[in-house]
């Protein structure tokens, strides 16, 4: 008999309004994984943040590849200080990747990305076609 391992958060699926994203990578591949928020702004517009606090944005690198969007990454320890050093390491260090299924309704040719104060946000545009719209009903006369 196989014993196989139960990962009840392999595969997770998160509802945001009337679009699924799927975390592939919730358990980590490295030795950490980056918090995330993902919300829909007003302008009907995805927004995925990360937290990659002490990262430069030489370190992050971010993805789209059939219909995937890749986070991956590389925190050092500081170079400043040496191992015996420290006296409590809390702290996560080393490399990450996180990866989202998209909905078909993002249009990958126009994600982009901005990395600041230690936040990385991802801006994920809806396709036009996927975006509500009003119609003007005529009256018959």
């Amino acid at each position: 008999m196989t014993i196989t391992r139960f990962d009840a958060f392999r595969n997770l699926t998160r509802f945001f309004g009337d679009v699924y994203l799927r975390d592939e990578e919730l358990t980590s591949r490295g030795s950490w994984v980056p918090p995330v928020d993902i919300y829909e702004t007003t302008g009907r517009d995805l927004i995925i943040k990360a937290e990659l606090p002490d990262m430069n944005r030489e370190d992050v690198e971010v993805t789209v590849e059939n219909n995937t969007l890749t986070l991956k990454g590389n925190k050092s320890f500081p170079s400043d200080v040496k191992e015996e050093q420290f006296r409590r390491v809390e702290r996560r260090y080393g490399s990450f990747v996180r990866s989202f299924t998209l909905p078909n309704t993002v249009d990958a040719a126009k994600v982009s990305a901005e990395y600041k104060n230690g936040v990385l946000t991802v801006k994920l545009p809806f396709r036009e076609e996927a975006k509500p719209r009003t119609i003007n009903v005529e009256v018959a006369g």
